[in-house]
């Protein structure tokens, strides 16, 4: 069985196999969260390990490559991934092993030096089936730098038959020498019809509004209906819809434990539907809240709105290595609170 790409992919897929003739070392696939950049690139990873694919380059899915790749074993494969992301396999091979060891401390939200030097071995032994070698490592911004500069030298003089596929949500976080290592490949957002008839083929209830809500994007939509609750987003929704320094302190209070990458992109996609309310009229993430976006963005004033958006863009950076989250929720929604005053 292989992997699969999504309907929104096939054209990026297709103009994916020009490259093979003349295969880089390093290829940057980036685009949108929760679009399918991480199912893609495995897609492609076991079509570059297959010994018998297709003419559309696809993996045959039958050979004794793809038969190792299904299995999470193939010998001259790796991915490289933080800790903290959900364990979708058992172990492979020297991997394996870290995660075992993981498991008895809080899982590392980084990818550490270790887990680059840890591919040195994997790539001075000869392949096992005369192919290439592929390593996937996703998201490239989750690299700390000691993992950066590890991976800058080993892009900077790569193995011979070795492919590196890196996949970024947010290129503007990754050092500019690791950009300059990599072929950059763009993947798209789907458009708005296309995820929403692909959500509802999935058979979400309700996928336009939580199409919305994600941004546009389909599988973060799929998600997050799967969890079935909006519980958490309608709770700062509700702070945001009606700001008070009690009700920012209240919300901070019982959403310590909500991932802050989120609250913050929440957060964003307000303020930019209040943003394009004021300037167009128009609303793209929260149509369900146009009533109040509509009274807020009437009396805020354009430049502390567009100071509201440039705090809380810059806020995205340090969310995830907060000293402290109920202080960083406290400050941001207080300070959102003062731009509405």
């Amino acid at each position: 069985m292989t992997t699969a790409i999504y309907p929104w992919q096939e054209t990026a897929w297709q103009q994916l196999q020009a490259l093979r003739a003349r295969m880089p070392h390093a290829i940057l696939f980036h685009g949108a969260a929760g679009t399918g950049k991480a199912d893609f690139i495995e897609h492609f990873a076991q079509s570059l390990l297959c010994e018998n694919a297709g003419p559309g380059g696809h993996a045959c899915g039958a050979c004794v490559s793809c038969g190792w790749f299904a299995q999470h074993n193939h010998p001259d494969y790796r991915r490289v991934r933080p800790e903290s992301f959900e364990d979708e396999v058992s172990g492979e091979g020297e991997e394996g092993e870290e995660k075992k060891a993981a498991k008895s401390k809080t899982p590392s939200k980084e990818i550490k030096i270790e887990q680059i030097r840890s591919l040195a071995d994997f790539m001075n032994i000869s392949t096992h089936r005369q192919g290439l070698r592929v390593v996937v490592l996703y998201p490239a911004e989750a690299l700390n730098m000691p993992a950066s500069n590890a991976l800058l030298k080993t892009l900077e003089e790569p193995p011979p038959g070795t492919v590196f596929l890196l996949s970024s949500n947010s290129l503007d976080r990754l050092l500019p020498t690791i950009l300059s290592r990599c072929r950059k490949f763009a993947l798209p957002m789907p458009g708005h019809e296309e995820a929403l008839a692909w959500l509802k083929a999935q058979g979400v209830a309700d996928a336009d509004s939580w199409l919305r809500e994600q941004g546009g994007a389909p599988l973060a939509a799929l998600a997050q209906s799967e969890s079935g609750s909006r519980e958490e987003m309608d709770m700062l929704l509700q702070m945001l819809a009606h700001p008070s320094v009690e009700a920012a302190l209240r919300a901070a209070d019982k959403m310590q434990k909500v991932p802050l990458a989120s609250l913050v992109s929440w957060l964003q996609r307000w303020l930019y539907d209040m943003f394009s309310y004021k300037l167009s009229g128009n609303i793209r993430y929260y149509p369900r809240y146009r009533k109040e976006l509509a009274g807020l963005a009437d009396k805020v004033h354009t430049a502390r709105l567009m100071a509201a958006i440039k705090g809380v863009n810059e806020r995205r950076a340090i969310a995830d290595h907060p000293l402290s989250p109920k202080l960083f929720i406290e400050d941001m929604l207080l300070d959102y609170t003062a731009s509405c005053a």
